[in-house]
Order: C-alpha cells, then sequence, then structure tokens
C-alpha cells in the first residue's frame, strides 16, 4: 500500500490547531519536528539523551508530519486540510511559513523510517542499548551491551520505565541470582539480568509476539542459555521464586496481584516495580507494604516512577 506523506511547516504557536485538523483529516498520528529541540536543554545522568541531527529538523519553526492513504480522494482531501489551515489566521494564529508540501512513501520505508532516530544509548552506569543495525564499541571495559532488535511493538528500551528497570537490576541482582522478569516484551531486562551474571532468568508475557520477540533479542545477544522465556499470564508459570523480580507493567496490573508477588520473591529478596506513572506512586506503594514488602527506594524520572521493594528474611 502507498501513502502520502503531508508536511506542513509552520510555528509552534500552531502545533495543537495543525494537529488537530490533521486528525480530523484521518490522520492516525503526527510527526512532530521542532527546532527548538536542538537547543532544549535535559538531564542527562546517564547520558540517555543522545544528540540530535540538525538534518532531520527545520532550521526555523516546526514541520507537522502526517500520512494519508493514496486513493481518489486525497486531492480532496488535501485541500480541504489547506483551507482549513489558512482559515487559523482567523483566529489570530501565525502559521509562519505555511508550507505545505507532499511526498509519497512506500508502506515498507515508512514501517522502518523510526529506525533513523534510534541510535546506540548509554541508560545507566553500565548498560548501553545498541540497536542491531548500528556498529558501537564499548568505551569502558565493564561496559554491559544490550543489542535490541525491538520491531515497532515493543519499543526501544529507552523509556524511562525501563530504564530505570535496568537501573534497578544493575543494583540489586548479584552473580547466581535467579531473577523473574514479568512482562518481558522485547527480553530486554531479561537480558540485562543474565548480563548481570544472573544463574537464570525466567522471562513471561501473555503476548505471544513478545514471547517471539523475546526469544530472538535473547538469542541476538547470546544469552539464551540463562534465559527462558515462556507464554504466561503474570505469575502462573513460576515454579520457584527468584531473588529477583521485576514487573514493568501497568500500575493497575501491579496492584492486582501484590500478594502472589509476595509469594513469588525469597526472603530477603527484591521486587522492582515499574511502569507506573506518578500518580499512582502512592496507591502501589500502599499496595505493596499490605502484602507485606518494605518499600526501600523510588525513582522518578519524567512522569514514570520504579519502586524498589525488599521481603523480609
Amino acid at each position: 500500500m502507498k501513502w502520502s506523506e503531508l508536511s506542513i511547516h509552520t510555528t509552534n504557536e500552531a502545533i495543537e490547531a495543525v494537529s488537530n485538523i490533521m486528525h480530523e483529516a484521518g490522520a492516525s498520528g503526527v510527526v512532530i519536528e521542532d527546532s527548538d529541540d536542538l537547543t532544549k536543554e535535559r538531564a542527562d545522568e546517564f547520558g540517555e539523551i543522545w544528540s540530535l541531527d540538525p538534518v532531520d529538523f527545520p532550521s526555523e519553526g516546526v514541520i507537522l508530519k502526517a500520512y494519508l492513504p493514496v486513493n481518489s480522494f486525497l486531492g480532496e482531501t488535501v485541500e480541504a486540510i489547506k483551507l482549513a489551515i489558512n482559515n487559523l489566521v482567523k483566529f489570530d494564529i501565525n502559521l509562519g511559513a505555511n508550507v505545505v508540501t507532499i511526498s509519497e512513501v512506500n508502506e515498507e520505508e515508512w514501517a522502518t523510517a523510526w529506525k533513523k532516530y534510534y541510535h546506540p544509548v548509554k541508560i545507566s552506569k553500565r548498560f548501553t542499548i545498541v540497536p542491531t543495525w548500528e556498529t558501537y564499541e564499548p568505551v569502558s571495559s565493564d561496559e554491559l551491551i544490550i543489542e535490541l532488535d525491538p520491531g515497532m511493538a515493543f519499543g526501544t528500551g529507552t523509556h524511562p520505565t525501563t530504564v530505570m528497570s535496568l537501573q534497578a537490576l544493575e543494583k540489586t541482582v548479584k552473580p547466581g541470582n535467579r531473577v523473574i522478569d514479568v512482562g518481558t516484551g522485547s527480553g530486554v531486562l531479561a537480558i540485562g539480568a543474565a548480563l548481570l551474571d544472573a544463574k537464570e532468568v525466567h522471562a513471561l508475557d501473555l503476548d505471544d509476539v513478545a514471547v517471539t520477540a523475546a526469544r530472538i533479542n535473547v538469542k541476538l545477544n547470546k544469552v539464551q542459555n540463562k534465559i527462558k522465556v515462556v507464554h504466561g499470564n503474570l505469575l502462573d508459570t513460576i515454579d520457584e521464586p527468584g531473588d529477583v523480580v521485576v514487573a514493568n507493567i501497568l500500575a493497575e496490573i501491579i496492584m492486582s496481584f501484590t500478594d502472589d508477588a509476595f509469594q513469588a520473591v525469597k526472603p530477603g529478596g527484591i521486587y522492582i516495580t515499574s511502569g507506573i506513572i506518578s500518580a499512582k506512586k502512592n496507591d502501589v506503594k500502599d499496595a505493596l507494604e499490605a502484602s507485606g514488602f518494605i518499600v526501600e527506594d523510588v525513582m522518578m524520572m519524567e512522569d514514570w516512577v520504579t519502586i524498589i521493594s525488599k521481603k523480609p528474611e
């Protein structure tokens, strides 16, 4: 299938209004390339923010891109979009350059275009995530490299919840530990635990596609001798407790099985919970403590929370 990429060069002031016009015209999402992103200061304690390529951004203003299917109505749709954008001046919205361009994109090219924005990124003191299509040389002898081919469905491993989970694993996993990864997704946390010298890792996910993706990434990182990836719902497939259990899933789901998680952790063991939005932080802490866990550390990044808890010995 062929798609048309509709690109509008405009201003920050017009982003919301133009985006809404694109959505109403049938675009399921909008890409925003903002020149201000090149000069914006961000925290990078562990180097998690990497350099942006100026070539990918306009010299000034903002470029909004949306994708529409190439069909017999495309011409009329584009003209309607242009008219609606031009009408925004009636609301005193500065449209800037207001240049609209159209180009054709093959679906196969579109599906992989995101890869150009995904580069090696150091996310903790030791972990660096490297996409399989990039070449990377370690910069220190104790650096741990996770090669990842996430696909469109499972992310790049650089989301705050994943970053904090890996940082938490780095703090807690000891050589010889048994680790359980609940909702493994791409398998990145299981791989991280294996690289930290865990003796064995039980990784599970309810999604068959995730299980397949995780198995591929496990083999890619040559840790299949330590990691068992299985299809399973929460802790249903666990036959013995772990020294460290990590669950990077939704807060509501975490709160639904804290009692089962308590049984899945060895006495003195660690339970890492992530995927928690800040508004749910206290709710998750209360649920963990009600089940018997002792909260030892609360990590925060952007609007996300990761909690490290311990089961009393």
